[in-house]
């Protein structure tokens, strides 16, 4: 046989033995998903991804507690697999990583080939009891979950205590969601994750802290406070850095970095630059005093400025009185559309089309 026919029967045979799920590179690694449901969706629960400091109704120093995600991905032989880390609502008060719509959502993914990880992360709940305290006794009872500057700024603008806790807990959720997205850098190999095709999005507080993730620097929400005041920050993977290549939406606002700014003596344009991730954002106009319609328009006016690429879905819902009739959408709507389409159909494609992912 000539070296000829051999290298072409090689070929064949190289060619029929393998499925697109066995590549390992491709099409210059760019990954391989499907449009439609093709895979069993495999699912791991609370996997611990970093400790953080809490307290609870009586303790009177912080101490250590588990932060946990849920990872769904597909049964599949692919090596090179994008990722969507989905961040869940709440007010920064509460919420969970398995609410039902976000597991659905997850279940849309991972059939179609993404691994996608929904993660709690610490709220209000962890944050004890701060009632009739001095400013002096919160600044030592918070001590190493949030930095002091960032507690003053609470204090200053909050109304309540309850208004404190929630200023506190927009640090330690962020703080948490960074730290999970370093677990994810650093375990990519476990789930045949792509690093360079890593999707951030999250619901109401999940948004917000989505928008904070995208645009903060690395060093943001984590070197303000010292291990030696927060020995936990050991645990969440330090050394790692990532590339949010997508950010994902849902009736948000930017209320996190005002206050990152406000705190820091910094302007949005400190915040912003042309290399931040490219965005898709779902919201109603339908009256919402937590996260107005404006705050996505503001979000947009400043990617346009910038020339970022974005896309602002205005959703509609179904009318109570007639489901056959669509109104505007208000928040948490998850049933929201746009031309038919629901947030799953169009986040997917708007993250095929700029990722320029390969379908199948």
């Amino acid at each position: 046989m000539n070296k000829v026919a051999y290298l072409m029967i090689l070929a064949i045979l190289l060619f029929t033995g393998c499925s697109t799920d066995d590549a390992i590179v491709t099409n210059n690694n760019i990954p391989t998903v499907k449009t439609e449901s093709a895979y069993t969706v495999l699912k791991e629960e609370d996997i611990i991804y970093a400790e953080g400091l809490s307290h609870n109704m009586t303790s009177t120093t912080p101490f250590a507690i588990p932060i946990k995600l849920d990872i769904y991905y597909p049964d599949n032989n692919s090596t090179n697999r994008p990722v969507y880390m989905f961040i869940h609502g709440g007010g920064f008060t509460g919420g969970i990583k398995h609410k039902p719509e976000i597991v659905d959502m997850a279940n849309y993914y991972a059939s179609r080939g993404w691994v996608f990880i929904s993660i709690d992360y610490r709220t209000t709940e962890e944050l004890g009891v701060i009632q009739g305290m001095t400013s002096e006794e919160l600044l030592v009872y918070y001590r190493g979950i949030a930095p002091q500057e960032w507690l003053e700024n609470a204090l200053q603008g909050a109304q309540s205590s309850g208004e404190v806790q929630q200023a506190t807990a927009m640090y330690i959720a962020q703080r948490d969601a960074k730290a999970a997205l370093r677990w994810i850098v650093a375990n990519a190999s476990t789930y045949n994750i792509n690093k360079d095709f890593i999707t951030v999005g999250g619901a109401s507080a999940g948004a917000i802290t989505t928008i904070a993730l995208g645009i903060s620097n690395h060093e943001d929400f984590k070197d303000e406070i010292t291990i030696s005041d927060d020995p936990t920050l050991s645990t969440t993977n330090l050394s790692q850095t990532y590339n949010v290549r997508s950010m994902i939406y849902f009736w948000g606002s930017n209320i996190k970095l005002d206050v990152f700014e406000s705190v820091y003596q910094l302007n949005q344009y400190e915040r912003y630059d042309v290399n931040d991730p490219e965005l898709f954002m779902a919201h109603g106009e339908a009256y919402d005093p937590v996260t107005p319609y404006q705050e996505a328009l503001e979000l947009q006016s400043i990617y346009n400025s910038l020339g970022i690429y974005n896309e602002l879905a205005t959703i509609m819902v179904p009318s109570i009185s007639n489901p056959l009739v669509l109104v505007d959408a208000g928040h948490g709507a998850w049933d929201g559309e746009v031309n038919g389409k629901g947030l799953s159909e169009l986040t997917f494609d708007f993250l095929v089309e700029r990722q320029k992912l390969i379908t199948e």
